[in-house]
């Protein structure tokens, strides 16, 4: 069984690094509602951002974050959302036992990196939080540290 909040990647620096951005600050960011926590681990020049609204289909994917500043909006939109919630159990916790980050491919100075989402968190009311998609972040050595430079998101998990 694996532990949600241990790095895969203990002896390889560069994973553990593209590890810790998209996983432990971004959730930690996320849950504060606080951008300032994940701005430096973007690359905001040529940023783009595709929203795949769950759908297998390209056709259906959207150019919906054409700038950094477009996904910040939308970023702090769902965190601040969600920080409205109510939850019958940790969301930290949850939130970390639904994602999943094991495969980095790295070539030279950039890397695709493959972010899952599989389970859901239990609300004050009952119900479940469903949290099911995927994203391929495109990532990049930037300024001697990895950084997003873009990603395809919400993706359907599993495919097809």
């Amino acid at each position: 069984m694996r532990d949600p909040f241990q790095n895969p990647f203990p002896s390889d620096s560069a994973r553990q690094a593209i590890w810790e951005m998209l996983v432990l600050r971004d959730i930690d960011a996320f849950l504060a509602a606080d951008w300032s926590k994940v701005e430096h681990d973007f690359v905001e020049e040529g940023f783009i951002g595709i929203d795949a609204q769950k759908q297998v289909s390209p056709d259906r994917w959207r150019l919906a974050f054409p700038t950094l500043s477009a996904y910040r909006q939308e970023w702090l939109k769902q965190a601040k959302d969600f920080a409205e919630q109510s939850f019958a159990e940790d969301a930290r916790t949850a939130i970390f036992t639904t994602t999943t980050l094991e495969d980095i491919e790295i070539e030279g100075e950039m890397a695709l990196v493959r972010k899952k989402f599989d389970g859901g968190i239990a609300k004050a009311d009952g119900t479940r939080d469903i949290l099911q998609w995927q994203t391929l972040y495109y990532c990049r050595l930037h300024q001697g540290r990895w950084k997003i430079s873009g990603f395809t998101g919400y993706l359907p998990n599993p495919m097809g």
